[in-house]
């Protein structure tokens, strides 16, 4: 017997079964020994016979009835309740049957009873809290087109929300995420200090951090009249800084000879002036070497006057105004602005990066495009990127004649109306170092325009936006315990959670097998943050065997370039930070990321030992068994790879939760010890 539970039912039938085999065993040797004694004939030695069986049969007969009529409908009701408390809005697969199916009715009212109390729940919350949804739509309607990226954290400094901008802006960085602590983001010595010391009015302090081999500008702000949370936005310092210790400090060290050579040549013309009117050998020669110091001077100085100028193009060059953009962006955005409603520009070749500004580069085309209409084809252009040494060249290609230079020469000097201050063409050439020509391609048929821009060392297209996420804001992070609040005694719902999985070259971890991909995602505050996710391939630097690939579908070519596994788990380790770990079958999955150099020192929580403990008498606590239990689906195509079982382990574990609660399994301590009483060691072999 289970503690308290029904026997699990391998027990029940291996008990059933012997009890039967021994009546029916004595039955036989007992009517065996009657039959050699009494010699019974006829009628009296089937009877004889029979009754020997009888007690056997009946065992038998009666484990039977049971079976089916009380202790398979007792464990579906157990599945259906255990379901109902994990999920109430769960379908009813598994209605009281045998002779439990009276219970129907009642059953069937407690369900329905519980699902109108909590709809009408439901519609009382919705009702009231009509105004907080709204105020909350448009709260994460302003954080998903707001371009300054911020964050705002609690006093524990951990991460209450943060907007799109912040992900596009720390892309990559696994130390941003709800509930995460902002030191994980910013391992700045000076950040705690410097958050001790805000003010209460929201007055702002800057600090200059480094992050990502990036200098940011961070200005800090504490919210009046909250619990000590704080606001952050941030910004780039970086360009600024390599311009101030670049370009600006190579003008301002070259101020002192400039001055110098420019005293000497003043000092030299005025002596050569008191000599003008002497004639005499002596004053000849001072004459003469005089002159050759104007003249040494005045060399000089041009070319340090020179370098200024190239110094200041080069500061004009690397100004805020110039900014990355993609050609295929650039080339769509000009087709807007030249036809709205007809599609112009054909992009042809290999796309590429490109610095420019691009409003001035825009409007440069569109007046380009007017003032010489007369040359250029009203039926649509190519556009083409083609790349030089440090150069590359904006072409716009048509069918016909290359344009006279006199032409372009009269566009140069046409004000761009559209743009503040009214620039020249010539004027927006020379912000971007450039000029612009004509030349007829060697086909003869085809001419274009060219235009010289700086090129860009960024490679690859950039990313797709992504589609708005559900989560960027908990302001119930704020209500958690401290984080520094033993970790033992944190109630279940207050734990950061790592839910995890790995897919491997096979089973035999200790023989060579390797994890070729591992994906995760996080729980904060009993929330899963579909959005937070790890999900990484790993080159195991060795062949995938077929019959593995066959399950998770994971190839040679799919790891290819891959990172190998110690940077991978370094890379999981940062993503964990302080969170707790969760897996299906813990046992192998965490052999399967240890001993490679990287620590995993903390506490993991095993949903297989969890529904083992909970549900002792009930076969299946694979994954599929429990996510057909608990209602849970594997969306299309993610079952057995590494993010999408990460995903449904979570969602189990949401699951099991209110049932731990309900037995008073509350805190991480206990659970621990709940699912150590439920380890097989045949669970962690491999």
């Amino acid at each position: 017997m289970t503690r308290g539970g029904l026997p699990k039912r391998q027990r029940l039938i291996g008990l059933w079964l012997l009890l039967s085999g021994i009546s029916l065993l004595g039955g036989a040797i007992f009517a065996a020994w009657l039959d050699a004694k009494l010699a019974p004939t006829g009628v009296t030695r089937i009877a004889l016979w029979l009754g020997s069986f009888s007690g056997g049969a009946t065992i038998f007969l009666v484990g039977l009835v049971l079976e089916r009529m009380l202790f398979t409908p007792l464990r579906h009701l157990q599945v259906q309740l255990a379901r109902l408390v994990a999920t109430p809005d769960a379908r009813d697969e598994h209605p009281p049957e045998g002779w439990l199916k009276g219970l129907g009715p009642d059953l069937r009212r407690v369900r329905e009873s519980w699902r109108e109390d909590r709809n009408r729940l439901a519609t009382a919350h919705a009702d009231g809290a009509r105004s907080a949804a709204r105020i909350r739509q448009e709260l994460e309607t302003l954080l998903q087109v707001l371009e300054t990226p911020l964050l705002l954290c609690d006093h524990h400094r951990r991460l209450m929300l943060f907007n799109q901008a912040a992900e596009d802006f720390f892309a990559g960085n696994t130390g941003l995420g709800l509930g995460k602590r902002l030191e994980a983001l910013l391992p700045v010595a000076s950040l705690q200090q410097v958050l001790s010391q805000l003010p209460h009015d929201g007055s702002p302090r800057e600090l200059l951090a480094p992050c990502d081999n990036r200098w940011l500008k961070v200005i800090l702000r504490r919210v009046p009249g909250s619990d000590g949370e704080t606001l952050l936005t941030f910004s780039d310092a970086t360009a600024s800084w390599s311009s101030e210790m670049g370009v600006r400090a190579e003008l301002a060290a070259m101020l002192t000879p400039l001055r110098q050579h420019t005293a000497s040549l003043t000092s030299a013309a005025d002596a050569l002036i008191q000599l003008r009117d002497q004639n005499d050998a002596s004053t000849s020669a001072l004459r003469q070497r005089f002159e050759r110091v104007i003249h040494e001077e005045g060399i000089t100085l041009g070319d340090n006057v020179a370098k200024i100028g190239q110094l200041l193009d080069d500061m004009q060059h690397q100004g805020e105004r110039l900014t990355p953009m993609w050609s295929n962006d650039f080339w769509q955005a000009l087709d807007e602005r030249l036809d709205p409603e007809h599609r112009l520009i054909t992009p042809v070749g290999m796309p590429a990066w490109f610095k420019g500004d691009a409003p001035a580069l825009i409007a440069l085309f569109d007046s380009l495009v007017k003032h010489l209409n007369t040359h250029l084809p009203d039926n649509g252009f190519e556009g083409e990127i083609c790349l030089g040494n440090k150069r590359v060249y904006l072409d716009l290609i048509w069918r016909g004649k290359a344009i006279p230079e006199h032409e372009l020469a009269e566009w140069r000097q046409q004000p761009l109306t559209s743009l503040p201050l009214t620039p020249s063409v010539a004027d927006v050439m020379r912000q971007h170092a450039s000029d612009i020509w004509s030349l007829a391609d060697e086909d003869g048929v085809h001419s274009r325009l060219r235009l010289p821009l700086p090129a860009m060392e960024r490679v690859g297209a950039p990313r797709e936006t992504a589609p708005p996420r559900p989560e960027f804001h908990d302001f119930g992070i704020a209500d958690l315990p401290p984080p520094d609040e033993a970790l033992a005694s944190r109630t279940l719902r207050s734990l950061e959670i790592v839910a995890f999985d790995t897919e491997t070259t096979g089973l035999e971890l200790r023989r060579g097998d390797t994890v070729i991909s591992l994906g995760a995602c996080r729980v904060v505050n009993a929330r899963l943050l579909a959005s937070e996710v790890f999900d990484q391939k790993v080159d195991p630097q060795r062949p995938i065997p077929p019959a593995s690939t066959a399950i998770h579908g994971i190839t040679d070519a799919d790891v290819l370039g891959a990172p190998p596994l110690d940077i991978v788990l370094t890379r999981f380790r940062d993503y964990v930070g302080e969170a707790v770990l969760l897996a299906h079958n813990a046992a192998f999955d965490l052999l399967a990321i240890s001993h490679k150099g990287v620590a995993f020192d903390i506490p993991i929580i095993d949903t297989l030992l969890i529904s083992r403990a909970l549900d002792e008498a009930l076969d299946g606590h694979d994954l599929d068994s429990l996510a057909q239990r608990y209602d849970l689906a594997f969306p299309p195509g993610t079952r057995h790879t590494a993010l999408g079982d990460a995903r449904v382990t979570a969602e189990l574990w949401l699951a099991l939760l209110p049932r731990l609660e309900a037995r008073g399994v509350d805190t991480l301590e206990q659970l621990l010890a709940l699912q150590a009483n439920a380890f097989d060691r045949q669970d962690a072999s491999a």
